[in-house]
């Protein structure tokens, strides 16, 4: 009986490895060069941990479980929560503001489909105890590095920027009431995602006032930051808002990046725990869902018992980002090949065991080496060597009989003979 992986999952065969390696080692790498350290959690955490940051009815949306000692747990589907465990439990030791960054494996209970799978990849970075909007660039900023980076541009992708506290702000000025803000952000994230008349339709149930629900429409039409400073004027803390995002788009062009930065008032996020900037990412054709987003939370280690301290960060997840990298044809282009170092021939099996002699000295020389466990004639061996793109193959031949091996050089085709001793000898002095 043959048995499929589980749906949303993904068997990752070597050269499936290759690609996600690429991808998690160039996160790593950005990450690294933008002053983050990396970290990492348990795979599953108590359940109620993630209730107190999504509610109870995260519970449906996460793989849960019972252990032997009657503890609800949950296979991780998110990271921000450990990160806020973590930060927490040693709030006072830790130098601020903190910049940390993870690549977890994450699991959410979710239908499969183009761009979202059950099981996935996420790059997270987090930029902790800074109320400064220059994290929030920073961490907009290596966003953008890393797509430069492989090599997407601005014509490829955009980051589209808003602020939650400024939608806040305008719609407490509209007429909305505080308690009414978190359900109706859930419906105006979902804007750009249903069709006009749809939208509208959930609007006016969800908006029994006709006045306020044509000024919500409008508000939603607003396509610049200029626009938003008419509307804003009424309110200090809408105005305030506006400010930091000129600001913050003052930055962003100081970094060189604000061609890859638009602001954008439908970017809302549909979790309730971010308190101010927030941003999505996308390709310029928005034909996928968001590669990646983020923004300030400023209250989540407080709602984890810790102090009320400021926090913003970003995550991306590999899936549409692979998709996207696919489509433009990025992605084959820069997977690197597999190569070795050396590859060793042996025109006779008498010469076996010399072989696996030469290369084992290779490896423990740090070398990537290889040799063919079934003899064949040296031209097919050749062929495996240039298969596996070694730089160079050694032949174990008649030659030996004088203690001499022939060593050719793949890319040239240039032979030459060596002295077993001395070949063994450089390789020694190659590995100190």
């Amino acid at each position: 009986m043959k048995i499929p992986p589980v749906k949303g999952t993904r068997d990752f065969y070597p050269p499936d490895m290759v690609r996600r390696n690429w991808l998690t080692d160039g996160w790593k790498k950005i990450s690294l060069r933008n002053g983050f350290e990396e970290y990492d959690g348990p795979i599953f955490e108590y359940l109620k941990m993630f209730q107190v940051k999504s509610g109870d009815e995260i519970a449906e949306q996460l793989f849960s479980l019972t252990d032997r000692g009657g503890r609800e747990l949950a296979i991780r589907p998110e990271i921000t929560p450990t990160l806020a465990r973590m930060v927490n439990q040693q709030i006072n030791s830790l130098p601020k503001p903190i910049k940390w960054f993870s690549v977890p494996r994450l699991c959410r209970a979710e239908r499969p489909q183009k761009g979202r799978l059950r099981e996935f990849f996420q790059w997270n970075v987090d930029i902790i105890g800074s109320d400064d909007l220059l994290a929030d660039a920073e961490v907009i900023f290596c966003a953008i590095d890393y797509l430069q980076d492989i090599g997407l541009t601005k014509n490829n992708i955009v980051v589209k920027i808003s602020s939650r506290k400024m939608l806040a702000a305008v719609l407490q000025t509209i007429g909305v009431e505080k308690n009414e803000l978190d359900p109706l952000y859930a419906l105006l994230d979902k804007q750009s995602k249903l069709p006009k008349d749809t939208f509208e339709k959930l609007l006016a149930e969800k908006v029994a006032d006709k006045s306020q629900y044509k000024k919500i429409l409008e508000l939603m039409t607003v396509k610049s930051i200029e626009q938003i400073k008419t509307i804003a004027a009424q309110n200090e803390t809408a105005k305030e808002s506006v400010n930091e995002l000129n600001s913050l788009f003052e930055l962003l062009n100081v970094m060189g990046v604000a061609d890859f930065c638009s602001f954008d008032i439908s970017i809302i996020r549909g979790l309730a725990y971010y308190t101010g900037t927030v941003f999505e990412i996308y390709d310029r054709a928005s034909e996928l869902r968001a590669i990646g987003g983020g923004g300030r939370y400023d209250n989540l280690l407080k709602d984890f018992g810790g102090p009320a301290i400021s926090a913003v960060g970003m995550g991306m997840g590999d899936c549409v980002l692979a998709i996207l990298l696919e489509e433009k044809g990025i992605l084959p282009e820069q997977l690197p090949l597999a190569k070795s170092d050396y590859f060793i021939a042996y025109a006779d099996q008498k010469y076996l065991q010399k072989a696996v002699e030469i290369t084992a000295k290779l490896r423990l020389a740090g070398f990537i080496t290889n040799f063919s466990y079934k003899f064949s004639n040296v031209s097919k061996q050749l062929k495996q060597a240039s298969n596996q793109n070694a730089a160079k193959c050694v032949i174990v031949g008649d030659e030996f009989e004088n203690n001499e091996l022939v060593v050719k050089d793949m890319s040239t085709g240039r032979q030459e003979l060596t002295n077993f001793d001395k070949f063994i000898s450089d390789i020694k002095t190659k590995s100190k």
